[in-house]
């Protein structure tokens, strides 16, 4: 027990430390010709320290994400990219990372980081309120919503491991070993794909299919890169930190760079990528 608390709380102190000032980049996004093209670039965030892992409202024009307080903890905020209003949905003593709307659209699911080490899975109403823990007998580092009743999730541990949940039998099935902490719903489909890690670097796309529960190869990563974000038309998105590229995994497996019209120069330790259910906003994360 003590050298699980310890591996916790050292895993916890590496995550705080690496949390560097970061921005969020709004870009226009458009796919047409075979040709992924941003332009238009907009600062949402604007604020010194950590602004991080933005994901969209699956049907209005609301970006969510992580922000450091003033005291140097994490709250969930929105942006409204229509009016330009940014709105704090959490204040608390706690940390929250990784807002993610629920399928039934009335709560954003997070990460809930208490001073404790533990790190919780839980949901807050959607226009603020008292949260509901979904999760609380395992250390969540990320996770991805299924329906409204099965979950991906990033357990932290040595190694990280991918895990499907059902929440109705709490039934709990590991499914791989060394994943990256990129999961995401495929658009379209019952299935999530994550980011299977090896020693030697040649990491993979891979995809859960909940029919089944088969996991099959979509492409490989960009060398030694994991985050991505998939298209409405399901092209996938990823960086090599100055660059943006695509890739076709239907008509091709070769990832072909993003023409930038506007804000190149603002491409700086890219990270962290989120595409609109429109499809026509590109969201990113660069380093301050």
């Amino acid at each position: 027990m003590k050298f699980t608390i310890t591996l916790i709380a050292i895993f916890t102190c590496s995550v705080l430390l690496a949390q560097t000032g970061s921005e969020i980049l709004l870009f226009d996004l458009q796919v047409k010709s075979g040709k992924v093209i941003i332009s238009n670039p907009k600062n949402v965030t604007n604020h010194k320290g950590y602004d991080n892992q933005p994901s969209f409202h699956t049907d209005q024009p609301i970006l969510y994400y992580s922000s450091f307080n003033d005291d140097g903890r994490a709250d969930i905020l929105s942006f409204n990219y229509k009016t330009g209003s940014t709105t704090a949905i959490t204040k608390t003593p706690e940390r929250e990372y990784s807002p993610t709307l629920t399928p039934d659209k009335s709560s954003l699911s997070c990460i809930i980081q208490r001073d404790s080490g533990a790190q919780n899975l839980g949901k807050y109403p959607i226009d603020g309120g008292e949260p509901v823990v979904i999760i609380d007998n395992m250390t969540v580092g990320y996770h991805a919503w299924m329906d409204n009743s099965h979950l991906a999730l990033f357990i932290l541990g040595e190694p990280h491991t991918l895990h499907y949940l059902r929440l109705p039998t709490k039934r709990d099935t590991i499914l791989a070993q060394n994943i990256g902490r990129s999961l995401h719903k495929i658009p379209s489909e019952r299935a999530i794909s994550f980011i299977q890690k090896t020693a030697d670097n040649n990491w993979e796309i891979k995809k859960l299919e909940s029919a089944n529960m088969t996991i099959t190869t979509v492409a490989a990563t960009l060398p030694g890169r994991e985050d991505i974000a998939w298209t409405a038309d399901k092209k996938i998105i990823s960086s090599d930190g100055t660059k943006i590229y695509f890739l076709d995994p239907v008509n091709g497996k070769k990832w072909i760079e993003v023409s930038v019209e506007s804000g190149s120069e603002l491409l700086k330790g890219v990270t962290r990528l989120s595409v609109n259910t429109k499809g026509d906003k590109l969201a990113v994360v660069v380093a301050e």
